[in-house]
């Protein structure tokens, strides 16, 4: 009677299995949060009021806020009202990064958040639904006395969402406006060691450009980009489980191979979930450290939009094999109705990342977040995605619960059974469903990583706490995954070995009734397992 490993192998060795992995599994949340740093470091600037001072911009002019070729400077507006200098005149000059210090392609992205400082005046408040028009230049070098190569320019619009908390008096006059802060620019790629904004705020009182957005006193901004030792960190991990996934999917394909039957549709999903963790596994970031790659942000959200996709549809394939009767199973189309949902929303946020990060590749102050259309369209997609993921946990919970079931109802066909083969098929029911109940923790943790991961990505978006996820989060759910892929394609790998082999002759003939009691659900393919083959409708009847 051939089988899985799972259902051949001694429980020693099984066991033995099981704590390896489960201390690679400890070994990926601690080289998070032993060895690697956290995961993002945000940096803080205050922008230099330089002045303008060419009457014609016929080429572009890049004010530096400090160091020896640095700008014309004025403190305060209050001076600048003095010295007759216009508001046009004035550019907001912000060198990334802080002096003595450079930017490395380690850093593998920048974020850049704005802020006003808005004084409060009497003849000058912040009307209703303002809108702020941003004239804003981004340049970059790799030394410091080359000129200055401009990389991005745009006309940006930012609404003004701000509150005065004390009353609007001529005695509060001067105090600040609580702000919220504004998303700004993201760059997919740090590849040159300095950048340098200029940001205007031109003002046409007859268009109406600039009018009513209250008295500017400064701009804040905040920078943050991925930590270097963190991505040395997630790239070793990454060229270190590569190879390992490759080698078992190839592996566990070639015993499927050299089976006599065709491979049946588990087996065939299994296979897949390997490929796609496979995908999102190797490591092409390591090219992103020497080329200028502005599509990696994109194209990693992408690779880990296949591996939802992919897992999401593994897990409800796996419990649907084995509740599905013999004629129902094995057929691909029976599942239209639970993963048809799973691929229709993985496009649509493959959509959604098009619209912001897919326009930031020729844009990089581009933001859905800026108008009120897109903010409130992504706080929806976030709320709504996160509620279809609790759903999916709780529609798989109901799968696991209705095999359990199935399984259960199969148990009365035990007791009729010889001693040695009621133990055999009690042990089989056992690893059977401590393997669901990983599933289960898996899918859970996979959950709440992707619910996190929304709100974390869009906190500054909307001016709330910040959802911390550490280091050792990100190390131990990507762990998590390797190796709980290579657990089922090891587990559900054809075994050489047959149970019965050592046992006497005289028991035969029991044993292989038993057999054809325990089978009768399968008619011309045998199953990758007698776990599946001993549950769905038909075994139960």
């Amino acid at each position: 009677m051939a089988g899985a490993i799972i259902e051949n192998m001694s429980t020693k060795k099984l066991v033995i299995v099981g704590v390896i992995l489960l201390l690679f599994q400890a070994v990926a949340f601690m080289v998070g949060g032993l060895i690697a740093p956290s995961t993002t470091t945000p940096v803080q600037y205050l922008a230099t009021k330089c002045v303008d001072t060419t009457k014609l911009r016929q080429e572009a002019k890049w004010f530096m806020p400090w160091g020896p070729n640095q700008c014309d400077k004025i403190r305060t507006f209050d001076e600048a009202m003095a010295k007759k200098i216009e508001a046009n005149n004035i550019v907001f000059a912000v060198h990334i990064p802080l002096p003595n210090k450079e930017m490395s392609p380690w850093f593998q992205f920048m974020l850049v958040i704005l802020q006003f400082d808005i004084a409060f005046k009497m003849f000058n408040q912040i009307e209703e639904g303002a809108m702020a028009t941003i004239d804003v230049g981004l340049a970059y070098r790799d030394d410091t006395v080359s000129e200055w190569t401009e990389m991005a320019h745009s006309f940006e619009q930012r609404k003004l969402n701000c509150n005065f908390t004390a009353a609007k008096t001529f005695e509060n006059e001067g105090r600040y406006y609580e702000c919220d802060p504004l998303p700004f620019m993201e760059v997919g790629s740090v590849a040159h060691k300095y950048y340098l904004l200029n940001i205007r705020l031109p003002v046409n009182e007859r268009k109406k450009v600039n009018v009513g957005i209250g008295e500017i006193k400064d701009i804040r901004l905040v920078s943050i980009h991925q930590n270097g030792g963190f991505t040395k960190v997630w790239f070793a991990m990454k060229t270190f489980l590569t190879p390992s996934i490759l080698i078992i999917m190839i592996w566990y394909w070639r015993r499927i191979s050299l089976m006599r039957r065709p491979p049946v549709l588990l087996e065939k999903v299994i296979l897949a979930l390997g490929i796609s963790m496979t995908f999102i596994n190797i490591p092409v970031e390591w090219f992103s450290v020497g080329f200028n790659w502005t599509w990696m942000l994109l194209f990693g959200d992408i690779r880990q939009g296949i591996f939802y996709s992919m897992l999401l549809s593994f897990w409800i394939i796996f419990c649907g094999e084995h509740l599905m009767d013999q004629t129902e199973r094995n057929r691909f189309s029976v599942y239209w109705k639970q993963v048809g949902p799973i691929v229709f929303g993985s496009f649509c946020l493959f959509i959604f990342d098009m619209c912001e990060r897919g326009v930031q590749l020729t844009n990089p102050f581009y933001s859905i977040w800026a108008s009120d259309v897109g903010t409130e369209l992504a706080m929806a997609f976030i709320i709504v995605a996160g509620i279809c993921a609790c759903l999916y946990f709780l529609f798989l919970c109901f799968m696991v619960f209705q095999v359990f079931r199935n399984i259960s109802g199969k148990r009365t066909s035990l007791p009729a059974m010889s001693k040695a083969r009621r133990l055999h098929y009690e042990g089989l029911i056992f690893r059977f469903k401590f393997l669901m109940l990983v599933t289960l923790t898996c899918a859970a943790m996979t959950v709440i990583f992707f619910i996190i991961s929304q709100v974390n990505e869009g906190h500054w978006h909307w001016g709330e706490h910040t959802v911390q996820v550490n280091s050792a989060f990100f190390t131990g759910i990507y762990g998590m995954w390797n190796l709980y892929v290579f657990a089922i394609m090891f587990l559900y790998a054809p075994s050489h070995k047959r149970y019965g082999d050592d046992q006497s002759t005289g028991d035969t003939g029991a044993n292989s009734g038993e057999d054809i009691q325990l089978t009768t659900t399968i008619t011309h393919v045998d199953g990758p397992t007698e776990i599946y083959k001993m549950t769905g409708k038909g075994a139960q009847e």
